[in-house]
């Protein structure tokens, strides 16, 4: 299965046809021996530049660089410096034909694979130069004459045979193979996409996962090309994904959750213009069947049709095929999210002293420099091949002879680097549509448990450095182990504590006792999720993992990147309906003040770090007086409640959801007249008399109409429009929404632009309607959008700090 690549011979016979001296010299090789395709014999009276024009009229000819003589290629190579490569390509060729013997072939091959590896090694380590300012011409060469095409067609050639029986290959051919383009891929431009746009030979490349010996080469290649692949793949495509899966010991399967983790992230579309909501919604209605990563993650995949949007016909489709099968998913595979769950909580031995953090920051300059690959790629086909003679559980990781003789810090990096990818793929089933399945797998196989018995040795180790510049939420950046291992550790705990009853698994028994006996003491009912909460499945030990969490979260420094993330993860055990118990449980703990000196005191710039600890703020004293009342007591003076207030006005965007909670909390204590203690934190809090006066309420509603519009709306900003609403819809319901328009419009005049304000509120309203009213959304997002919610649903793109 020869492939044809014209744009390739083009620039391999460029590279001859240099000037006329050089034509006429090949004019003269016409006694040049060579054999074409199918062993045909050409003429050989006919000049080459001749031919090779005729192939590209007729289509008939060359099709691969190696087909030119090979008296021309040896000439020429004398010149072009090729190193013999075309010369060493086309014996590669010539031994690598159906039923020959591979031997010799091999042997040619181990040649080629030592000068380009070398090339690799180089590009891996020429700090981080781009491949635009580096020149790499064995990689370049081996392409340019049809040696990527070769190894392709060489691996994929058992797939031809009619043989029942599909015949073997060597496996250290196969490993050389996967190498030697894997090195073309990193050195040379193009190769990797034109991998990647031959679906055959991606779904190939799964079957070669099986072989225990070629196992990384394979996983490491499929990784760099599904990496730049236009078009997700389907996993239902991969022949036998299930006994492929079930198939791998508990170290491959760490490094197949690296390319899982491709086939199930929806891409990161940003928050840019080109992906407003307008946009957003104009792509749904042009493509409303579900994605691939959705597909992929096991929501039931339904072929395409005019009608696959309508109900009826869903209706009837199910009426009809009541058996219709799902498509292949990852959650199908029997053992799957219980084995990653053994991944994520496996001890790790521990290390101390000077000596191990200097060990642990060498490592990462190492892994840095990327040289940390082929090392373990080494230890881990050891380890492999141990395991194939032993047991495949996580037991023969931990016992490998190569294990000891590691460092201990390479081995806490080695195991990191694991946990991340699979902490990744757990997130990202968390924030999929069979979100409450994956819920309920991770609490039976204790997930949560096992991580808080990690946290104080592995996950937050007490010498952890923590002076890492602060990164934007969008931001590509490059990260050691341990801190994408902590930032994804607590992206999982944001995904798994969101809207979930399964959030009261990251507290202890006690910490739960504490909780009923705060809704006992307030005269309040416990919150059905709590007492419904299996206790045998939540956390040991003598605290659990929020209160560890918090425990950390007070001592991180001020310029410290974790600060968002933390932040984040604790607010969305406080999502959901309001209880009062857990807003006390974590007040207690210290948490409001925390965030106040944070915000007015510690002189944090980062708005990123800001809008998360404005939004913590508003979950944490919704409804709450107890919260307002320690508010007032930490701000209790003029300078910081106007060092506060600054902050507030410094970005609507950031913390219009506070101000939104204030309001939502004034309007609710207003109307407890009766309580003595409401009565006198109202008279009292400087917050809630500032809100109260109309006069500064306009002033937001002025800002929040005023810094967004229709084509601007994006998930970050539409949470103005929606505190906006609820700041008119309480003003409504005082019947005092009159005042509140003719101040608009008097807005509009005082800044001589009538119509500003109110015409733009009227589109942003009916954009509203259409988008939060669309049929096929319920009443739970308008429920949500007159609360203290998040504006945005984090998507993870990569196991990063981004």
């Amino acid at each position: 299965m020869a492939l044809t690549r014209p744009i390739t011979l083009n620039k391999a016979f460029s590279c001859l046809n240099r000037s006329v001296q050089e034509e006429e010299m090949m004019a003269t090789l016409v006694g040049s021996d060579f054999t074409c395709t199918g062993s045909k014999r050409r003429n050989r009276n006919t000049n080459i530049v001749t031919r090779f024009m005729s192939s590209k009229v007729i289509g008939t000819g060359f099709s691969r660089g190696t087909q030119l003589p090979g008296g021309l290629l040896q000439e020429r190579d004398k010149h072009a410096k090729w190193h013999g490569i075309p010369v060493l390509l086309q014996k590669l060729y010539e031994s690598s034909h159906p039923n020959s013997d591979l031997s010799h072939a091999h042997s040619f091959l181990k040649v080629l694979s030592s000068q380009l590896s070398m090339e690799a090694m180089s590009f891996v380590t020429e700090d981080r130069k781009s491949a635009q300012e580096s020149t790499f011409p064995n990689t370049y060469t081996f392409d340019l004459f049809g040696g990527v095409d070769l190894l392709v067609e060489i691996l994929m050639r058992p797939t031809l045979t009619m043989q029942k029986k599909m015949p073997k290959m060597n496996d250290d051919l196969v490993k050389d193979c996967l190498s030697v383009l894997y090195n073309c891929c990193i050195c040379t431009e193009g190769v990797t996409k034109s991998l990647a746009a031959r679906d055959d030979f991606v779904l190939f490349l799964f079957t070669l996962m099986t072989n225990k010996k070629t196992f990384l080469q394979t996983a490491t290649l499929i990784e760099d090309i599904l990496g730049v692949k236009k078009e997700m793949i389907q996993l239902e495509g991969i022949p036998n994904l299930s006994g492929l899966v079930q198939s791998f010991d508990q170290q491959q399967l760490a490094n197949f959750c690296r390319i899982l983790s491709v086939t199930i992230s929806e891409p990161d579309i940003g928050n840019d213009d080109k992906h407003t909501l307008l946009a957003k919604n104009a792509q749904h209605k042009r493509n409303s069947s579900p994605s691939r990563a959705e597909v992929n993650q096991g929501g039931f995949y339904w072929y395409s049709c005019n009608l696959s949007s309508s109900l009826s016909f869903v209706l009837l489709l199910k009426t009809l095929l009541p058996n219709f099968p799902p498509a292949v998913t990852i959650l199908s595979i029997p053992g799957f999210i219980e084995r990653l769950c053994k991944l994520a909580t496996r001890k790790v031995s521990e290390a101390t002293g000077a000596n191990f953090l200097q060990e642990l920051e060498d490592w990462y300059t190492w892994l840095d420099n990327a040289l940390v690959l082929d090392a373990l790629m080494q230890m881990a086909t050891e380890e492999a091949e141990q395991s194939s003679t032993e047991s495949s559980d996580e037991s023969s990781l931990a016992t490998s002879p190569l294990r000891h003789r590691l460092p201990q810090s390479m081995k806490i990096v080695h195991e990191i680097m694991y946990k991340v990818e699979v902490l990744y793929v757990l997130c990202v089933l968390l924030m999929g549509r069979q979100r409450n399945q994956v819920h309920k797998m991770l609490a039976e196989f204790r997930l949560i448990p096992g991580l808080n018995n990690l946290f104080d040795k592995l996950i937050w180790r007490k010498y952890a450095a923590s002076n890492h510049v602060v990164h934007g939420q969008n931001e590509n950046c490059d990260c050691s182990p341990e801190i994408s291992f902590k930032i994804q550790f607590l992206r999982l705990l944001q995904s798994f504590s969101d809207h979930h009853e399964n959030k009261y698994l990251l507290l202890n028994n006690q910490e739960l006792n504490e909780l009923s006996a705060i809704s006992m003491k307030a005269n309040i009912p416990e919150v059905e999720a709590l007492v419904n909460t299996d206790r045998s499945l939540v956390c040991d030990g003598k605290k659990g993992l929020l209160t560890r969490l918090l425990t950390v979260m007070k001592r991180e420094p001020p310029d410290s990147s974790f600060r968002f993330w933390q932040a984040r993860a604790v607010e969305s055990f406080l999502r959901g309906a309001t209880s009062y118990a857990d807003q006390m449980f974590l007040l207690k703990r210290g948490l409001l003040e925390h965030i106040l000196f944070c915000i007015i005191d510690s002189g944090c710039t980062s708005r990123d770090v800001l809008q998360s600890y404005f939004d913590l703020l508003g979950e944490l004293m919704k409804f709450n007086i107890d919260a307002f009342k320690r508010f007032n007591k930490y701000v209790n003076t003029p300078e910081k409640f106007q060092a506060f207030l600054t902050q507030i006005n410094s970005s609507l965007v950031d913390s219009n959801m506070l101000v939104r909670c204030i309001v939502l909390s004034l309007d609710r204590f207003e109307n407890q007249t009766e309580d003595v203690k409401v009565m006198e934190v109202l008279s009292q809090c400087c917050l809630l008399s500032y809100v109260a006066r109309v006069e500064n309420r306009l002033s937001f509603l002025f800002r929040l109409v005023n810094i967004i519009n229709v084509q601007t709306l994006t998930q970050e900003n539409v949470s103005c429009l929606n505190t906006s609403l609820v700041i008119l819809m309480l003003a409504r319901r005082k019947a005092k929404l009159p005042p509140y328009l003719i101040a608009l419009r008097e807005k509009e005049y005082a800044e001589k632009y009538p119509g500003c304000l109110l015409n733009n509120f009227y589109n942003l309203l009916r954009f509203w309607q259409r988008h939060y009213l669309n049929k096929d959304k319920d009443s739970t997002c308008l429920e949500n959008v007159s609360l203290c919610l998040p504006r945005y649903k984090l998507s993870p793109a990569a196991p990063c700090c981004s």
